[in-house]
C-alpha cells in the first residue's frame, strides 16, 4: 500500500513520466508516420543501430518482446531496405541484423530528434538534474536491461 502522504506526489511522478515520454516520441513519431512505420520500428532501427551484426535472438532480449511481435515489424524494415539481414558470421544458422544505408539515415534523423531534446532539456535543468534523473532512470531499469554502452 502507497504511504498516503506520498501518494498524490507519486501520482504527479506518474503523469510527469506519461508526458514526458509522448513529448519525447512526438518527433520520432511524425517522421515514422510518412513512412507508415510506428515507434516499435524505430525501437528496432535504435538497437540493430547501436549493435550491428546483433543476432535476432539478442535484439528479442534487448526488446523484451515475443518472437512472434518483432517478426512483423522486422520483415517490414527488411522489405523496405531499412535493415538488412545476414547468415551469421560464427553460425549460419543465425540471422544477424544491421542497419542498411538508408535505414541508417533514418535512425540517425529519428534519434537525432530525441537527443537534441534530450540535450536542451539537460541544458536548461542543469547537470545536477540530469545527473539525478540518470540515477532514477538507472534504478528503475536495474538488472532489467542490457548495457549496449556505459555511457557513465
Amino acid at each position: 500500500m502507497v504511504d498516503p502522504t506520498r501518494e498524490a506526489e507519486l501520482r504527479e511522478a506518474i503523469e510527469l513520466f506519461f508526458f514526458g515520454y509522448r513529448e519525447f516520441t512526438a518527433g520520432p513519431d511524425r517522421i515514422l508516420e510518412q513512412r507508415g512505420l510506428s515507434r516499435v520500428h524505430h525501437r528496432i532501427l535504435y538497437f540493430v543501430g547501436r549493435s550491428p551484426g546483433i543476432a535476432i535472438h539478442a535484439l528479442l532480449a534487448i526488446l523484451g518482446v515475443s518472437k512472434q511481435a518483432l517478426n512483423a515489424p522486422l520483415r517490414q524494415l527488411i522489405e523496405m531496405n531499412l535493415i538488412v539481414a545476414r547468415a551469421g558470421t560464427h553460425d549460419r544458422r543465425f540471422r544477424e541484423l544491421a542497419l542498411s544505408a538508408e535505414g541508417a539515415r533514418l535512425e540517425a534523423r529519428l534519434t537525432g530528434t530525441q537527443m537534441k531534446l534530450l540535450g536542451a532539456v539537460f541544458e536548461a535543468a542543469g547537470r545536477p538534474a540530469e545527473l539525478a534523473w540518470r540515477a532514477v532512470m538507472l534504478t528503475l531499469t536495474e538488472g532489467r536491461r542490457p548495457l549496449l554502452s556505459s555511457g557513465r
